[in-house]
């Protein structure tokens, strides 16, 4: 293929990857960053009407596999501004964020809000702008509830599981978290708090304030000592080989 219509076909793939997928590669002399955005709300095993916003799970799962496995990609970028949604795709894709090895960093802009609070602490290191707010509230159901104690049972144990993985994951205590989610009068017509970008770092839920040169500062400054690393225990493994080379037994 004729290098032009290579450029013309890589092009055409990243728009598509950009409008479909809400997700784009960026590649520097510093680095490959995947940029995955998650947006609107978290679409579960129910589909939204068609005229709202969502990032669908089923398109976040396989794109984190993916990227865990490549030879390509060094890092992972994480942007969310998210009002939140099913609680049981949003810690599917949080506990795939936690548990990828590459480096990852997650921008909170506007708004990560609900479920999308475990879904800014997933990444290694987690970034909030100083006027994005974030919402802590109890676990809660919409639609047909069945009245009686297994019930209340369920949602004790979905919200411990949550509570557990934002501690886990974060620098904030478990009593100070329920504190912030029990919260009365601060909600209109709810239960819970807002917290902005400075509270949310001091109380230890986010690492650090800042924009989206500071997360591409860190998962650089991420790759580059990885790639030395690497580079160290090649060089290592290669004076290893040709000493015994020099010396065979």
């Amino acid at each position: 293929m004729p290098e032009n219509e290579k450029k013309e076909s890589k092009d055409i793939y990243d728009k598509e990857q950009i409008t479909e997928m809400g997700s784009a590669t960026v590649r520097s002399e510093k680095g490959l960053i995947h940029c995955l955005t998650i947006v609107g709300q978290v679409e579960g095993h129910q589909m939204l009407p068609e005229n709202n916003k969502s990032t669908k799970y089923e398109h976040v799962l396989p794109q984190l596999a993916a990227i865990e496995e490549s030879t390509e990609i060094d890092a992972l970028l994480i942007l969310l501004n998210t009002m939140g949604g099913d609680i049981e795709a949003g810690l599917a894709i949080a506990e795939m964020i936690a548990s990828m090895k590459k480096p990852t960093a997650s921008l909170v802009l506007g708004g990560g809000h609900s479920i999308g609070v475990p879904l800014a602490v997933a990444a290694k290191k987690s970034f909030i702008a100083s006027s994005a707010a974030m919402t802590l509230h109890p676990v809660r159901l919409t639609g047909v509830v069945i009245g009686v104690p297994q019930t209340y049972e369920y949602l004790a144990k979905v919200q411990e599981r949550i509570v557990q993985f934002i501690t886990q994951n974060s620098r904030i205590t478990k009593e100070k978290l329920i504190e912030l989610m029990m919260r009365t009068g601060e909600i209109a017509a709810d239960v819970g708090s807002i917290i902005y970008g400075e509270e949310a770092v001091k109380i230890g839920l986010i690492d650090a304030l800042g924009g989206l040169s500071d997360a591409l500062e860190y998962l650089h400054a991420e790759v580059r000592s990885k790639k030395e690393a690497q580079g160290d225990s090649l060089k290592m493994k290669s004076d290893g080989e040709m000493q015994d080379t020099i010396n065979p037994s």
